[in-house]
């Protein structure tokens, strides 16, 4: 009657590995506030008036920074993935998230273990429980041990979701890294080429003041103007030559970072000079509800959010009590005439169980704690989403005013010229002083630099409201 009562105990086991406790996992409303009723915006506030892409497309490719047109920086950018060391750390921590599932989907199966062993003994005669017959004597062992828990409420189920969430969650946050860093080396390369062209504009321009401040020493020297005049041109002309020495330095920062970001290093990297030119693309923003599929680090915020809900699961899991199926067998002998033969078999087989009784309050203080850290992971999710909308508006915005500051900064840059050559003809004319010569060379100079700054400011916020928009990253991207 023991077989089929063991069989009978296993089958009853066997049937409860079907229960499972904890919640049943749905994504939380990511906008949860009423005005939007949890829904996104139809349209982009800060898109209204906003030019569309030509041709039109619904979403950017992954290798974004393309669209810009320039080999030199589709060369950087290729080089972040490869040697950037960040992304390598974070590239292995997805796979030592990765292998957490192997380790957890493990508990799924037997464990299987053998422990052989030969010794030979001799009791002492000096003890007081000693045997009637003193000697030495062999034992041989060859015993294998069997052991299986039954996931009857699904602790083992929810843990390898967990770590399943855990690893889908490190590789949408390798993948926001790997988004910052190459948003980054894109900013770091048009601040660069930025300031080549402001070095392009005081080289003009210091050309212009080398004439001015020989005009006023010719000027001087045919009694037409005071020293005073030729100090104030030779003032302008080297307070310039100092503000293009300074360009030098943030540049030589700059193609420093470049160098950093692409894993290498500094000396290793030399760009030749080249001022920045051309207008930035127009990017296609796409639907805001398309949004929160297409940022690395919402879907990562929102499969933590899962993983949570599995964590309750398993805290709930630890009320029922745990289940295991042990098995002992193999063959013990004294000799090796008579070790691995059939009479000296042992075995042994049967159900059992492990329940806490009495815990003082600590499996629900466990339970009420993944439940706290659930409600946290929901409001970092949402506040993620929030951000996210904020961001691609803010870039929006940005953009859009620039295009209407260009405009105005153009007309600016026109008047200041035409002003500066005014006031060389009244001054060459001996109408004026050199004082006003100055004043509209500051303002020309001041002007002109805007103008190129301007240019610098677009190129960096199309490749924030790219970076807003999520690259070419969608959240098929993550692991299966």
């Amino acid at each position: 009657m023991k077989r089929p009562l063991c069989a009978a105990c296993l089958a009853a086991a066997a049937a409860m590995t079907g229960c499972a406790v904890g919640p049943r996992y749905s994504r939380p409303v990511a906008l949860a506030a009423p005005a939007d009723r949890g829904q996104p915006p139809a349209a982009y506030k800060e898109s209204q008036g906003w030019k569309q892409a030509q041709p039109a497309a619904t979403s950017l490719h992954e290798d974004w920074w393309r669209v810009f047109g320039i080999a030199e920086l589709d060369d950087l950018e290729a080089q972040v993935d490869v040697s950037n060391q960040t992304v390598k750390a974070a590239e292995a921590r997805f796979r030592q998230a990765r292998t957490l599932v192997a380790q957890s989907r493990s508990a799924l199966y037997p464990t299987l273990g053998a422990g052989p062993s030969i010794t030979t003994n001799r009791f002492s005669g000096r003890t007081a429980t000693h045997p009637t017959q003193i000697g030495e004597y062999s034992n041989l062992a060859a015993p294998f041990d069997f052991t299986y828990e039954l996931d009857a409420w699904g602790r083992i189920r929810h843990t390898i979701a967990a770590a399943r969430e855990e690893v889908q969650a490190a590789s949408a946050d390798l993948d926001t890294i790997r988004l910052s860093l190459h948003a980054e080396m894109a900013i770091d390369y048009f601040e660069l080429r930025s300031l080549d062209a402001q070095r392009q504009l005081l080289d003009r321009t210091l050309v212009a003041y080398q004439k001015a401040l020989d005009l006023t020493q010719s000027q001087f020297a045919g009694g037409l103007a005071s020293g005073a005049e030729v100090a104030q041109a030779r003032t302008q002309l080297e307070t310039t030559r100092a503000q293009y020495v300074e360009i030098g330095v943030a540049r030589a920062q700059f193609e420093h970072a470049i160098a950093t970001l692409a894993g290498r290093t500094p000396e290793s990297l030399a760009l030749a000079l080249q001022p920045l030119a051309g207008p930035p693309p127009v990017i296609p923003t796409g639907m805001p509800s398309q949004l929160l599929e297409r940022r690395p680090d919402v879907a990562a915020a929102e499969r933590r959010v899962a993983e949570a809900n599995e964590r309750i699961g398993i805290a709930q899991a630890a009320f029922f009590p745990s289940l295991f199926i042990t098995a002992t067998g193999g063959v013990q002998g004294d000799s090796i005439v008579n070790w691995i033969t059939w009479p000296s078999r042992f075995w042994a087989l049967g159900p059992a169980a492990l329940q806490t009784i009495y815990d003082a309050g600590r499996r629900r203080a466990a339970e009420q704690g993944a439940i706290a850290a659930y409600d946290l992971t929901v409001a970092n999710y949402r506040e993620a989403a929030i951000e996210a909308f904020q961001q691609v508006e803010d870039q929006l915005s940005t953009l859009r005013t620039l295009e209407q500051e260009v405009d105005a900064q153009r007309a600016a840059v026109a008047a200041a010229e035409r002003s500066l050559d005014l006031a060389m003809q009244r001054y060459t004319g001996g109408l004026v002083t050199y004082l006003e010569v100055v004043s509209a060379q500051t303002i020309a100079l001041t002007n002109e630099r805007i103008a190129v700054d301007l240019l610098r400011r677009r190129m960096d916020a199309t490749v924030l409201l790219i970076k807003a928009l999520g690259g070419g990253w969608d959240i098929s991207k993550l692991p299966a």
